[in-house]
């Protein structure tokens, strides 16, 4: 009983022993890693502080030239619409134009405390590839060493893909959506949205959208460990075109059809990048097997 207690300990040893010379590393224990990983989360929240400090500075800016753009009937998504509008001669079908409205704050302190908070998520948007860069330092230790270099690569692409995905959100979802919803009424009821509701909304529109945009990378990292495949990818792809067409229906609160097909086609977009990227993954996986 003994021995096979000790065969066992042996084994583990000489499994830790390799992945120690696989990434080129020290043994470590749990606390040294937990001590590590704090100093990244700590260094993060210092720069994110530290953006959102400075975009609290200039909230009045923050608020009039970013946050309530959309809501303008200036906004470039606005003038761009209306002007192929005209171009295509739909007779102003395809035009938006927001209906000016206020927004009210009924709490006490509320624009006080609504600028903190703005400030601060904004400035988690702002230095978002920092944070992914710290987050790939922590885990760089467990990678091999030759794989390692890959790590900027990775913060670069997913920091622009979330990019693109929240500059949708907000140059596209967000103005359709504001024009709808505003625009649409009740006899006897004046629409006038609190301030906390319009930021959740805004938030809404353009955080997910940065996640969403994530689809390729995710595929090439299912890819990569033999999960996903281009040729299954391929096969379902009527499939997928539905089920975009679906997230499009939801995420989109207007009832034409030409908003809805607005968002899906960036969304379908993604699915065939994924497919080259996926399949270019697949074939790194299969010469590594």
């Amino acid at each position: 009983m003994a021995a096979n207690k000790e065969f066992i300990v042996n084994k583990k040893k000489g499994l830790a022993d390799r992945l120690r010379e696989a990434t080129g590393q020290p043994e470590r224990s749990i606390w040294d890693e937990l001590e590590k990983l704090r100093m990244h989360i700590f260094r993060s929240l210092i720069v994110i502080s530290t953006a959102g400090i400075i975009f609290f500075c200039f909230h009045r800016w923050l608020f009039t030239e970013i946050v309530f753009a959309p809501a303008e009937p200036g906004f470039i998504t606005y003038r761009i619409s209306c002007a192929v509008s005209k171009m295509i001669g739909a007779q102003g079908l395809v035009c938006l134009e927001p209906p000016v409205f206020s927004r009210l704050a009924i709490g006490f302190g509320e624009p006080f405390i609504i600028s903190i908070k703005v400030s601060f998520l904004i400035g988690l948007l702002a230095t978002f590839p920092y944070v992914l860069l710290e987050l790939g330092n922590f885990v760089a230790p467990f990678i091999p060493e030759g794989q390692r270099r890959s790590i900027r690569s990775v913060v670069v692409v997913c920091s622009l893909l979330f990019f693109a995905g929240v500059g949708f959100g907000y140059y596209l979802l967000a103005p359709v959506s504001i024009s709808w919803l505003m625009g649409f009424t009740i006899a006897g009821v004046e629409n006038t949205p609190t301030l906390s509701s319009y930021i959740n909304y805004m938030l809404i529109f353009t955080l997910p959208m940065g996640l969403i945009f994530q689809l390729p990378m995710i595929c090439y990292f299912l890819a990569r460990i033999g999960l996903l495949g281009a040729d299954s990818m391929r096969t379902y792809r009527r499939h997928a075109i539905v089920g975009i067409l679906v997230v499009a229906g939801i995420i989109t609160p207007t009832v034409d059809g030409l908003t809805q097909l607005l968002v899906a086609f960036p969304l379908y977009l993604l699915f065939e990048i994924s497919i080259f990227i996926v399949a270019r993954g697949s074939r790194m996986y299969e010469a590594e097997d």
